[in-house]
């Protein structure tokens, strides 16, 4: 079977009225989702929807989202979930990109919607999370190859956002690739979380897709806050497999260390999409009874490239293995192979990797050559296979011509007794061309100076790394998916 309904169909089959999606306090049957995937099904086909078009969705975590890109993909036609929060007319370049047969918006923000795609001739179609679908009228757009399944796009607001377009054998091949390098992850007993935004590649392909087409139960949530309806949803559905970010983890934990409470038949976390630190593993033992698995991915590898294979084999601070199916390469900033053991650039081909980006030849040229494809991380492995991300490419902050890895000064910072958490980046600067400022989460109860912590990491860092510039927040901006958005701490005057 190369294609994902066809995976959804099978994997349920003899089981059809046993427990599928958890839901809003209640579990569904796969019946009873297969029910809504058929009215969408019906619905698209009555619009308008054929083979080769796309359809956009600005949805939560929820049934409909689910059965909208099941029936799409029944009809040869292609899902594109974008962040619900935008909104429609802040990405209106993107869903004229994608060229898409119709929107899909939550009932409460349709006439807004409607509105401002109305100029643009877009179609907009409301949709309730977990019931069928009104009618609507589509428009047709110019037909890509069936073989895409999903394609994810990025969030920004102004200019054109890249977008990804992952394949039905993309998609299959790393949630196959991933169930066999971390064993027991597709147990009978398994509960995936799914609280990750379905806009995002690890929420979609691995929180959601990944169960669903293993056969798997999983709790669906339409968003992770309040973090205490997360907490009380893992207890009540018996979710024991979480899959999120490092920023959702720590939510979690903060709310169970609040209480003081301590969730038992935890088996699995799962980490991706940023750093994760050494004092959330600890924090994640305390509370849930397990450490942290951390793993490493791209959207453009659909996504997972490297997890470890098991919390005992795990190594704090590496993200595991490169997983079965790739092909890697070291390179230096040039493009020039290096040794495998050597600190350089990762490059990855294999059956995971799209083939390039939505309509885009040029993003594509840029990043894709003979089938391998530029990840834009630094990367060290070890004799024993084990990866460590040194820095994004695009993240490295040159002072002076020398490279400074934000990753190391932020490591130097944290180990600071009144420091909870850094975050470094870099400064244009007349002279040097750039200079290194932080950002500090200080630490509850402890008091410090930006002076007093230069001059702390003046003894254990190299001139030049030393940061010249520090301020203290209460938090970092983070997007809908987790993420610490740099690009807005690198705009911050200190």
């Amino acid at each position: 079977m190369y294609r994902l309904e066809e995976r959804f169909a099978a994997k349920w089959s003899g089981r059809e009225d046993t427990h599928c999606i958890w839901w809003q306090g209640h579990w569904w049957s796969w019946n009873r989702l297969n029910d809504l995937v058929s009215d969408c099904e019906d619905k698209l086909k009555s619009a308008g929807f054929e083979r080769g078009q796309r359809i956009a969705a600005l949805l939560p975590n929820s049934p409909v989202t689910i059965a909208l890109a099941i029936a799409c993909w029944r009809l040869e036609g292609a899902f594109a979930p974008l962040n619900a929060r935008t909104g429609v007319e802040n990405l209106l370049s993107t869903i004229e990109m994608l060229d898409v047969h119709a929107v899909f918006v939550m009932e409460d923000k349709f006439l807004s919607a409607a509105k401002a795609a109305e100029a643009k001739g877009i179609p907009v179609a409301a949709a309730g999370l977990d019931k069928p679908l009104e009618r609507w009228r589509g428009r047709r757009g110019v037909p890509e190859h069936e073989k895409y399944a999903i394609i994810f796009s990025t969030s920004g607001t102004s200019g054109l956002p890249k977008a990804v377009p992952c394949s039905h054998s993309n998609l299959l091949s790393n949630i196959d690739s991933m169930t066999v390098h971390v064993p027991g992850l597709i147990e009978y007993s398994s509960v995936f979380l799914n609280v990750l935004p379905n806009f995002h590649t690890l929420g979609f392909n691995i929180a959601c897709m990944l169960p669903l087409l293993s056969g798997i139960r999983q709790a669906v949530l339409p968003s992770f806050v309040p973090v205490e309806a997360t907490v009380d949803a893992i207890k009540t559905s018996g979710t024991n497999c979480i899959i999120a970010v490092p920023t959702v983890i720590s939510f979690i934990l903060g709310t169970l260390e609040k209480t003081g409470e301590r969730l038992d038949g935890i088996k699995l976390v799962i980490s991706g999409g940023d750093r994760l630190s050494a004092e959330t593993d600890l924090r994640c033992r305390r509370c849930l009874g397990v450490g942290i698995l951390e793993g490493y991915g791209l959207t453009e590898c659909s996504p997972v490239v490297a997890v470890g294979h098991s919390i005992e084999t795990a190594r704090l601070g590496a993200v595991g293995q490169i997983c079965d199916g790739y092909d890697f390469e070291i390179r230096d900033m040039n493009g020039n192979k290096l040794d495998p053991h050597d600190e350089g650039v990762l490059w990855v081909k294999g059956p995971s990797v799209v083939d390039g980006y939505f309509r885009d030849k040029a993003s594509t040229m840029e990043r894709f050559s003979d089938g391998w494809f530029n990840t834009g991380d630094v990367v060290k492995i070890d004799d024993d296979g084990y990866m460590r991300i040194v820095d994004r490419a695009t993240d490295i902050i040159i002072v002076g011509g020398f490279n400074v890895y934000p990753q190391e000064v932020e490591a130097v910072l944290s180990k600071h007794p009144a420091v909870l958490s850094a975050i470094a980046v870099g400064e244009r600067n007349s002279v040097t061309g750039e200079i290194v400022k932080a950002f500090v989460i200080p630490r509850e109860g402890h008091a410090v100076t930006a002076r007093e912590l230069m001059a702390y990491c003046k003894e254990r860092l190299a001139h030049y790394k030393t940061p010249r510039k520090i301020a203290f927040v209460s938090e970092f901006p983070v997007s809908q998916s987790g993420k610490i958005l740099r690009r807005e701490l690198r705009n911050i005057k200190i």
